[in-house]
């Protein structure tokens, strides 16, 4: 259920602080929308978790275009929300009054002053002519400090970002991070785009978390038109999103061994994650478990036969994965690498909204398959992992521990799909234009929020989506100061944040 708190913009930091403190996870989203064509105004929305399961509080702030294209800032009070509040004042011109962070996010030096690509009459045929500013990085000073650059050109095949270190001899006083290299505008294309066509870029916002982005959307396509998806598609979709967990987690323990130089480690996770990647062509046509859901359910069942092999395939996976843990937690010079390395927190996880596995490894319990219960989950039986100390090696062993529970949601969901229902997908009817909705899942780094308003003839009038890796960004910047430069590609993987779900 959502509750809906419409204010002036003069009141909105009074409304979000109320909603601030009667929320379980604090901030979730916050991002702007040009109403003007529908009712002369701009919108700025934050949504909160509520206390409650099925509550979620939305506070939308109004600001008329013939008012100073401003807000009051929510940084102070949430600091969540700094990058929000950069990224509205980037794309949509209305600037957060007492934000002391105003620089690019989204957009950067090449980009000119007073273009904002997110108001509806901005063409997105426009050829942009290129700025030539500089882009101002944030430094520490003092005698004996300098700093290492680093990107946003990397020697492994990854998308760009640049870091900038500031040191005193071996150990990092601050990291700042400049990102968005590779911003592909994706909610600007939507605008006015059809639901099945606008699936397919959906899909694509993230090759690791295709199916957690195709979830959320379809979630809120469904919520706005008042579906209910079938109950076999429901239990399709969640054995579907934990194998994306399943391979997603074993990956990432192989790719934190290559960050400290542990071949075996890195080999072994490789090796499994391939296997499970196999198991994903076989099911759906696509290794990354593209064209499985769709908004009003699934687009293929899964007959016996295929569930048969998926718990076979389980069986065998889960014997030689806990075999590497079992490697891993046997070796002490692993373990003197990952313990105590790039500690986040409890506060400062809870402060700046992280979510999944970088939240729970920091002592955050929350986990939107549980706290938020969505598309079946509220029926399947499983725990949420919790460690406290913060560091490598805590969010190792969450994502461990995640791995070897989705092992056991996805033997519920074999032995609990029926054999007789075969109904696999609700058509979505006429929306009611300028209506909202809101879906989200629990992606394997955390939870997805994606937020729709739709207008005539099912197109989409403003699509917005915050991705996982886009709350936990920021927390890279303080685990990382204290320790030495040798150990960020550890911490950095650690989190294993993604620039794709950045660059929407």
């Amino acid at each position: 259920m959502i509750k809906n708190f419409t204010v002036s913009v003069n009141n909105l930091r009074a409304a979000a602080n109320a909603c601030y403190s009667k929320s379980r996870h604090g901030l979730l989203a916050m991002f702007a929308n040009d109403e003007r064509p529908i009712n002369g105004k701009f919108a700025i929305y934050c949504i909160f978790d509520g206390r409650n399961k099925k509550e979620m509080l939305l506070v939308k702030a109004v600001i008329d275009q013939h008012a100073p294209p401003e807000f009051p800032s929510l940084t102070p009070i949430i600091p969540a929300a700094a990058w929000f509040e950069r990224e509205i004042n980037d794309l949509f011109g209305l600037m957060p009054i007492d934000n002391t962070d105003l620089r690019p996010l989204v957009l950067h030096e090449n980009w000119p002053l007073g273009v904002y690509p997110m108001r509806k009459d901005f063409d997105p045929r426009t050829v942009v002519p290129e700025a030539k500013k500089e882009f101002p990085m944030a430094h520490a000073h003092g005698e004996g400090v300098f700093e290492v650059p680093v990107g946003p050109i990397h020697a492994g095949i990854i998308e760009p970002g640049h870091f900038r270190f500031s040191q005193a001899g071996e150990a990092i006083i601050r990291l700042d991070a400049k990102l968005f290299f590779t911003h592909r505008g994706i909610e600007k294309t939507l605008e006015g785009m059809p639901i099945k066509r606008a699936l397919f870029q959906v899909e694509r916002i993230c090759g690791a978390c295709s199916v957690s982005h195709t979830l959320s959307f379809s979630q809120a396509v469904e919520s706005v038109a008042k579906v209910e998806i079938p109950e076999r598609a429901k239990l399709i979709r969640i054995l579907i999103a934990e194998l994306e967990r399943l391979y997603n987690h074993v990956g990432d323990v192989g790719n934190l061994c290559a960050g400290l130089g542990f071949a075996v480690g890195t080999s072994n996770g490789a090796r499994l994650k391939e296997y499970l990647m196999r198991l994903n062509e076989t099911l759906t046509g696509n290794r990354f478990l593209r064209g499985m859901v769709v908004p009003g359910g699934v687009r293929n069942d899964l007959p016996g036969e295929l569930l048969t092999q998926i718990a076979e395939t389980i069986d065998k996976l889960e014997v030689d994965f806990i075999q590497l843990v079992e490697l891993l937690q046997e070796n002490d010079q692993f373990l003197d690498r990952v313990n105590t390395t790039g500690i986040l927190p409890y506060q400062a996880a809870k402060e700046l909204g992280v979510v999944g596995v970088a939240a729970r490894a920091s002592g955050v319990d929350y986990d939107l398959r549980r706290d938020k219960p969505y598309g079946g989950y509220e029926q399947i039986k499983f725990e949420v992992p919790l460690h406290r100390s913060g560091d490598v090696a805590a969010r190792l062993w969450v994502r461990v521990d995640e791995a070897l529970e989705a092992t056991r949601i996805i033997r519920q969901m074999v032995t609990r799909i029926p054999v007789t229902a075969k109904k696999l997908k609700e058509p979505i009817p006429s929306i009611q234009p300028y209506s909202t909705g809101i879906g989200w899942s629990e992606s394997p780094r955390g939870g997805n929020i994606h937020w729709l308003m739709m207008e005539e003839e099912n197109r989409i009038y403003r699509y917005f989506v915050r991705s996982a890796s886009y709350a936990n960004w920021p927390a890279l910047t303080v685990a990382v100061p204290g320790n030495i430069l040798p150990d960020f590609p550890l911490i950095n993987k650690s989190f294993e944040l993604c620039y794709a779900c950045l660059d929407r």
